[in-house]
């Protein structure tokens, strides 16, 4: 008896295993086969036109041998720039039209280039088009309030809000002027000796901006902040090499020499914001106050909600979500804005007469003082450029959303499981939406604001839109007039013969070969 009972449960164990295995076939054929070809029946059936869909990678290997032959050549000095970031998606445009769709692996994505519809699907009224379910390797980089959805979402919205009302903002710009004081300082000195010199402005940006961030978010830890910027700025590299890949499970736990750095700097980052994090809240607790960084505001914030909403451990936020909003503010703050001075130098060193309009504005304004607050909001032509700027060259130049029903939108029914994506650059750039001049540089288009700058509502939005409207905008938008303000009245500048313009997209629009410039003293 004993030995049927061995041999009964050997059978039933490999019977088991057999379940598993062929329960695991058959999920996999769903996801890289049946369900792709029920998703593409479903959108060809509605006239949707798109590529076809190949196993497993979808257009991948056309996307990567278009990026790779786009990349391996500068472009001429044009702002028509998206058949070199986006030649795949540029291409199934011109072929299946503005509405249409492609395959990132098994999953398809519909292009939306409607303003009308983007303006729905981003204003998510239902809670249907939410953002899509990121690959987790994403998350050491970018994680927080970005990455959130429904209740939790909307719970740290309100909790850091405050931090980024204008009342608090204006208390920061003697931290913007600290930073824009040592990159005038230090280009000065530059030019000092010729009157002139040759500067990549692109690496320049990104330092200043990491300053910026450095010293509004963490204030006396300064320090600190710098090393957890540089740590941030490695992460990034590894992370977005990572995510040009179809995401397979599990694979970010092998040990390969990758994973561990990324994992070593995960933990070296966490460590640093704990510390201060801790140091913050001992502080509070005993003086009731924190400094006017957005780290001690976003902790005083989330105080007062805890307070008022039972006062228990989990009713604001824990430890490990401000260390992500903390991760998030270092992210945005810092791309957002050295992506947008560095193209705005491009720009302005492209179109002379506008740098010079700028230029005698800030003087107008200014004179040979320091840019107040007050001042930087009647600069009007400085602000049209730097919309202009943020309409050709968008930090983030498409949106990523997803249905999680079956939902109607316009003429069309999209099924569960669809993603959509809002191309920001191609609907930036539309002549129907812009006018024939739409590839030009033309801040003038801006000149009575944004909600008339466009034929159609809706086709301008660099920081996304509806409810989940980028927080920082405000803090952006104040660090890039105060440091453009500032250079316009100290240098003149122009391209330099070895600057080579060739936008593309890491995790935002980056010059691939830097940002070259002449400088001359003003």
């Amino acid at each position: 008896m004993a030995f049927v009972s061995a041999e009964m449960l050997w059978i039933s164990g490999w019977g088991l295993v057999a379940a598993l295995l062929l329960g695991w076939a058959v999920s996999a054929l769903e996801w890289v086969w049946w369900r792709p070809r029920r998703l593409e029946r479903a959108l060809r059936a509605q006239g949707l036109k798109g590529t076809r869909y190949r196993f497993l990678h979808g257009d991948q290997k056309e996307y990567h041998r278009l990026h790779k032959e786009a990349l391996s050549k500068p472009m001429a000095f044009s702002h028509q720039i998206i058949p070199r970031i986006l030649p795949h998606l540029h291409q199934a445009i011109k072929k299946n039209g503005k509405i249409s769709f492609t395959w990132f692996g098994p999953k398809p994505r519909v292009i939306i280039m409607d303003p009308g519809l983007t303006r729905e699907i981003l204003s998510n009224k239902f809670g249907h088009f939410e953002k899509p379910h990121s690959n987790p390797l994403g998350r050491l980089l970018v994680a927080g309030l970005v990455r959130y959805e429904g209740e939790k979402w909307a719970k740290h919205r309100r909790i850091i809000n405050p931090a980024f009302h204008l009342e608090k903002l204006k208390c920061m710009m003697p931290a913007f002027s600290t930073c824009c004081d040592e990159l005038i300082n230090k280009w000065e000195r530059l030019v000092a000796s010729k009157g002139s010199c040759e500067l990549d402005v692109w690496p320049e940006f990104q330092s200043f901006t990491g300053d910026v961030i450095s010293r509004t978010a963490f204030g006396s830890n300064f320090r600190e902040g710098q090393r957890i910027f540089h740590l941030q700025e490695e992460q990034a590299q590894l992370v977005v090499q990572a995510l040009q890949n179809i995401y397979i499970p599990g694979f970010r736990f092998l040990p390969t020499k990758k994973n561990k750095r990324m994992k070593e700097i995960d933990i070296e980052i966490r460590s640093l914001l704990r510390s201060m994090i801790e140091q913050r809240e001992m502080v509070i607790r005993k003086e009731g106050a924190s400094n006017d960084d957005l780290l001690g505001l976003l902790m005083e914030s989330n105080f007062r909600y805890s307070k008022e909403n039972g006062g228990s451990k989990n009713s604001g936020m824990s430890t490990e979500d401000v260390i992500e909003e903390c991760k998030l503010f270092y992210f945005a703050g810092h791309e957002t804005t050295s992506v947008l001075l560095t193209w705005t130098l491009v720009a302005l060193s492209m179109h002379p007469s506008w740098q010079a309009r700028a230029r005698e504005e800030v003087h107008g304004v200014f004179g040979k003082n320091k840019p107040d607050y007050d001042g930087l909001s009647r600069l009007k032509i400085v602000t049209m450029v730097l919309y202009e700027v943020l309409r050709l060259y968008p930090p983030v130049i498409l949106l990523q959303r997803k249905t999680f029903k079956e939902m109607k939108l316009g003429q069309f029914t999209f099924p569960d499981g669809v993603e959509l994506s809002l191309p920001i650059i191609f609907i930036h750039h539309d002549p129907e939406f812009w006018g024939e001049d739409a590839s030009e540089f033309n801040p003038e288009r801006f000149a009575e604001g944004v909600s008339k700058a466009s034929k159609i509502p809706g086709a301008f939005f660099p920081f996304s839109g509806g409810p989940r409207i980028c927080i920082g905008q405000s803090f952006a938008m104040m660090e890039a007039k105060m440091a453009l303000a500032r250079i316009l009245q100290h240098f003149m500048f122009e391209l330099s013969p070895s600057y080579a313009h060739a936008p593309y997209t890491v995790a935002t629009l980056h010059p691939q070969h830097g940002a070259q410039i002449i400088l001359h003293r003003h």
